[in-house]
């Protein structure tokens, strides 16, 4: 053979070697050589053990293709036929429409992994990927596929421990076994890691390691580790020596765990060649880690939702090749240095949510390469046209994203708003900015999402400001005084808008006609807007779509159709209008629903009882102030989500049904100002999340029951105001250690109050602690009756027993509710003297102890009382 002819022989088997590796995943390349037999068998064998919904696997038949290596997701080797990859990754993915979900479920392969799959001995690759494998564990078989160089299993609902058998694959450079939610995987000996020396790439983000009896100590045996993501994995320490030796790992990803101790970052950053580095949401505490600034290679930084209070540092700006950086959700505060001015490789800067305050630096004008910015939810107090005028210098043409919310900015807007050609997104809401919106805004073509919201702006808007907007589909200008007037009644918007908030805008009296073209509504607010009109027919019909709707605040009138085909819609609310007629049907996936304040009739009978083989997923129902009547009717058991349930100010009569009480997670029982009658039944008492128990200005008799006070021990407010109990004021309320508001005036209550209430521990308590609770409740406080507002019973302590026989004396006890703004216990039967200690009340400002029987001296430390306003004896 000659010298060239050996040549040309070589290069042919040099690139038929490099030919073995071509992806032949759709099966439509040729191979020279046919697939081997038995690995066609044990294909068919593994494919016996699953669902292809959507017929990924249909070439996977004796009938047609015989040669599985032209089946889909099937690579061969040229030359020899085996089969070396398996790529059944599901091609679809969700990106939050309804739409693509449907296709991504469609397209999972479900089922279970046959052991056939051993018979695929050169096996080099295999990705199963985002399917759905149905809560089993991962075959600890897999383990024996020797050849393995890279195994992704990630997001294919495979749960329980992960087999130490995976450790045997010793060519392993690729694995990734991040579960579909966190800690469905868990490790408890991570020692078979270190058996992977050859790894490069390791992601197991949500599997939980917490249990792991080392910690996840990588050995120095992984020297080829580039890519480590641990993101998610309940991990609280990692041992000194995890990276000792990563020399070469350029991807780091220890976010969302519970790590405080920042001596770990000063591990980390001994990595000299670490180009992504996410720490975030942790809790780091203290200053940003002076040791960051020696990694200098980094591209991106997050060390966003942590505690970290310092100062942003000046040496950020040793950055130059810095493209992301998120200090987001911390404490950080001062200024913005102007060294962030030098980071001019820098794409993504995110500084939101922290306590910086002054002007944005003038050094922000260097940053040619910004396309998002990200200051919102700071103190920054600055003219907006200044801001605007700065990053219109820079990044007029490359920014994209650009949110100053929830900051003090002011001044008005100018046309430089127009400036930015690429702007998909621009949020200004929550400021103090004022005038008129300019028309230029009309020039940014692909913006596709803008929020003025809660500002001072007014003015009118028109069609010529949204001219050029084709790409917008969110729209949010609530809270300001705006006026959109559309010129031509006939004007079809360039947009179709997924998201719409004109609350407090003038758009009435009618519904605008443009709005009924917008065929995509998700989201809708039109409140307090002076429409002055019905429902329109098209409104109705897009409600099929439709996720949250709130039309309140209006002279909305008409009846309300029945909504049960409006299958996406969670949240309706048509409150404070003038709406009448009956209520309508609901669907199933309605979560809050507030119809109150207006003029509707009738029964609960339909409305409730409509569905009695569906379960509603109704959370908030409020019907408060309507002209509802009749009784109500028994049929609660199906509304087992409901938490707030607000029936007063009704005309409803009866007792009230047993079923209440299957509400088990009922919180918020609101049904003051109608006519029920009888007692409070027994069921109600497995009500035990109850905070708010308000059935004031009813017909309710017996004795209160002392299951209140043995069963539901977190209420906070109490009202039994104004209806026809008789007996004692039973001890056992004196438990319910959390109550701030108890009425149990304008009844007939009789005998002492028990000693025991000063185990009123909520009402004993000087410092006010602040949850969030929405709710309101009609008490007397200060000679007034008045409604208090979300929040407000955190803020105020009453105890009113006036109008009742009471008789006695008024125990000294009562005087240890240091906490309580109102005591009322007038018009009842007391006698004797008022209780010395009267000036340990500190927080009180209003006393009423009128028309009883009570003697003596006014306590005359009483006149430490510094916040008492009113003092009735």
């Amino acid at each position: 053979m000659s010298v060239g002819v050996a040549l040309l022989f070589l290069h042919f088997l040099v690139i038929s070697t490099i030919n073995n590796n071509i992806n032949f995943c759709n099966g439509s390349s040729y191979a020279a050589a046919g697939c081997i037999e038995s690995e066609r068998e044990a294909l068919l064998s593994f494919k016996q053990d699953l669902e292809d919904p959507s017929n990924r696997l249909a070439s996977w038949n004796n009938i047609g293709v015989g040669d599985c290596c032209k089946w889909y997701g099937v690579v061969c080797d040229n030359i020899t036929g085996h089969v070396l990859e398996l790529r059944l990754r599901n091609p679809s993915r969700d990106d939050g429409s309804p739409a693509e979900y449907e296709a991504y479920e469609r397209s999972k392969i479900v089922g279970k992994i046959n052991p056939s799959l051993l018979g695929l001995k050169h096996l080099i690759h295999l990705d199963l990927s985002y399917n759905d494998f149905q809560g089993i564990q991962i075959p600890r078989f897999l383990g024996s596929l020797e050849n393995l160089m890279y195994l992704n299993i990630s997001r294919a609902g495979f749960v329980g421990i992960i087999p130490h058998q995976i450790g045997n694959l010793s060519n392993l450079q690729f694995l990734d076994l991040r579960p579909n939610y966190l800690g469905g995987l868990y490790v408890e000996d991570f020692g078979w890691v270190s058996h992977l020396s050859l790894l490069k790439h390791l992601d197991l983000s949500g599997v939980d390691l917490s249990k792991t009896s080392d910690g996840p100590l990588i050995t120095n045996s992984l020297h080829s580790l580039e890519t480590l993501r641990f993101s998610g994995c309940l991990l609280h320490h990692i041992s000194p020596l995890s990276f000792a030796n990563f020399s070469s790992l350029v991807t780091l990803d220890i976010s969302d765990n519970q790590f405080a101790d920042s001596s770990i970052v000063n591990q980390v950053l001994g990595l000299v060649n670490l180009v992504f580095l996410d720490l975030s949401t942790n809790n780091f505490q203290g200053a940003v880690p002076d040791a960051i600034q020696n990694s200098t290679s980094l591209q991106h930084l997050d060390l966003s939702r942590n505690h970290f209070s310092s100062s942003v540092p000046d040496w950020f700006n040793k950055f130059i090749d810095l493209e992301y950086l998120s200090l987001s959700y911390n404490e950080l505060q001062g200024s913005i240095p102007g060294s962030l001015g030098n980071l001019t490789s820098i794409k993504s800067l995110d500084l939101s949510f922290n306590r910086l305050e002054s002007k944005i630096p003038r050094a922000f004008k260097r940053l040619r390469h910004l396309r998002s910015v990200n200051l919102s939810g700071n103190k920054l107090s600055q003219e907006i046209s200044q801001v605007l005028d700065m990053f219109s210098a820079c990044a007029s043409n490359v920014l994209e994203s650009l949110d100053l919310s929830n900051n003090t900015l002011f001044g008005l807007l100018t046309n430089q708003i127009g400036n930015f050609k690429n702007l998909d997104s621009l949020d200004l809401s929550f400021n103090n900015i004022s005038g008129h919106i300019p028309l230029s805004l009309g020039q940014l073509s692909s913006l596709r999402y803008l929020d003025v919201s809660t500002n001072n702006l007014n003015g009118t808007l028109s069609e010529n400001h949204f001219a050029n907007l084709t790409k917008l589909v969110g729209f949010d200008a609530s809270g300001n005084s705006l006026v959109l007037k559309v010129v031509s009644p006939s004007w079809t918007p360039p947009f179709q808008l997924q998201a719409i908030g004109l609350s407090s805008c003038f758009i009435g009296p009618q519904f605008p006609q443009w709005l009924l073209s917008q065929n995509h509504l998700i989201y809708l607010d039109l409140s307090n807007s002076s429409i002055s009109d019905t429902i329109p027919d098209r409104l109705v019909k897009s409600l099929s779509q439709i996720n949250y709707l709130n039309l309140s605040y209006n002279q909305i009138f008409g009846q309300i159709p029945d909504l049960n085909d409006a299958a996406q819609l969670e949240t309706l609310d048509l409150s404070s209008n003038s709406l009448s007629g009956p209520l309508p049907l609901i669907p199933s996936s309605l979560t809050t629903l507030d119809l109150s304040s207006n003029f509707l009739s009738g029964t609960l009978s339909r409305f409730l009882c409509n569905e009695m083989n569906n379960s509603m997923r109704l959370q908030v129902l409020n019907l408060g102030n309507n002209t509802l009547s009749g009784e109500i009717p028994d049929c609660w058991m199906n509304w087992s989500f409901l938490f707030f349930l607000h029936l007063g100010e009704n005309d409803f009569t009866g007792n009230l049904p047993t079923s209440l009480g299957t509400l088990s997670s009922l919180q918020i029982l609101h049904l003051r100002g109608n006519r029920f009658s009888g007692k409070i039944p027994v069921s109600l008492q497995n009500c035990t999340e109850l905070r708010l128990f308000d059935i004031s200005e009813n017909e309710f008799v017996g004795n209160i029951p002392t299951w209140i006070g043995e069963r539901l021990s977190g209420i906070i407010l109490l009202s039994l105001r104004a209806n026809q109990f008789h007996g004692f004021f039973p001890p056992e309320l004196c438990g319910l250690a959390s109550l701030k508001i108890l009425d149990l005036s304008s009844n007939n209550l009789t005998g002492v109050i028990p000693r025991c209430i000063n185990n009123l521990a909520g009402m004993a308590k000087e410092v006010l602690e602040v949850d969030k609770f929405f709710e309101d409740a009609l008490i007397v406080y200060k000679k007034k009756v008045v409604k208090y507002p979300i929040g407000y019973p955190y803020y105020l302590k009453v105890l009113d027993l006036s109008a009742n026989y009471f008789s006695g004396e008024i125990p000294s006890q009562v005087t240890n509710l240091v906490g309580l703004q109102t005591l009322k216990l007038s018009h009842n039967f007391f006698s004797g003297r008022i209780p010395v200690n009267m000036g340990a009340m500190k927080s009180v400002e209003a006393l009423d102890f009128s028309s009883n029987r009570l003697q003596g001296e006014i306590p005359k430390n009483m006149v430490n009382l510094e916040f008492l306003e009113i003092f009735n004896i």
